[in-house]
């Protein structure tokens, strides 16, 4: 059962908190006053880093390691943030893997790869969030607006997302009274290293100029969308918020 935060400080985990969007994601919620808990599966250091100039400002952060994937080590990471702060408000998924490749010729080993972090990964973040969250919390996963748009070479990836939007979608009517929203955020074409690595600029630029607004998003235009529904947003719940400057 879940319980009314009593302290006034709002408390979040962000996973793949070390990452572009994830780190964006930190800092917007340390500016907005959060407690949080950033969460890395390979690069302590740049989360430690991260979580070091929070507190310098005068917020509070810790950092909290494990594949998303373990429901062990992610368990120990919920409980390491609840021992800190005293529970967890907002839970910000943001942990994924992209391989792209076309179907016909996908490595089946990468689509595993992809399926154990953004299937298997979210589900057991999902999980307990949901019975880790105080009402009044917000669980937010992440997909993919490519979900939509069906890119040539995302098949694997947007397999994964597709199963993110059903499982989050579902879990938000399955929490019903008590008062935890649960919605995912699916990006556009957004600059970063995850988005960038493999392509070459020719393509760079022709999906920088598919959107109406003619440019890349930033993971500060997502972290907008994400602030949103883990703050004031109590009335948007079991949605997909798509954050792509009008791509689809």
């Amino acid at each position: 059962m879940t319980t009314a935060n009593t302290t006034g400080t709002r408390v979040a985990l962000v996973t793949g908190g070390s990452g572009g969007i994830g780190s964006s994601v930190v800092d917007r919620l340390a500016q907005d006053g959060f407690a949080v808990a950033v969460h890395y599966a390979g690069n302590a250091g740049r989360a430690e880093d991260l979580a070091a100039k929070i507190r310098a400002a005068g917020g509070r952060a810790i950092t909290v390691g494990g594949d998303v994937a373990d429901e062990v080590a992610m368990g120990a990471a919920f409980d390491k943030t609840e021992a800190e702060f005293g529970g967890i408000d907002v839970v910000v998924n943001t942990a994924a893997i992209m391989i792209l490749s076309p179907v016909a010729t996908l490595d089946l080993a990468d689509l595993d790869r992809m399926h154990r972090t953004n299937i298997r990964g979210t589900f057991v973040i999902s999980q307990l969030a949901a019975n880790r969250l105080r009402a009044g919390g917000a669980l937010i996963n992440f997909s993919t607006t490519v979900a939509r748009t069906q890119f040539p070479t995302y098949g694997g990836y947007v397999a994964s997302k597709a199963a993110v939007e059903g499982m989050t979608l579902i879990l938000a009517r399955e929490l019903r009274g008590k008062d935890i929203t649960v919605n995912v955020v699916a990006p556009g074409p957004t600059a970063t290293p995850l988005f960038l690595n493999g392509k070459d600029q020719q393509t760079i630029d022709n999906l920088a100029h598919a959107a109406p607004l003619e440019r890349l998003g930033t993971p500060a235009d997502i972290t907008e969308a994400v602030a949103f529904l883990a703050g004031p947003a109590r009335w948007v719940n079991g949605q997909v918020i798509y954050v792509n400057g009008g791509l689809a």
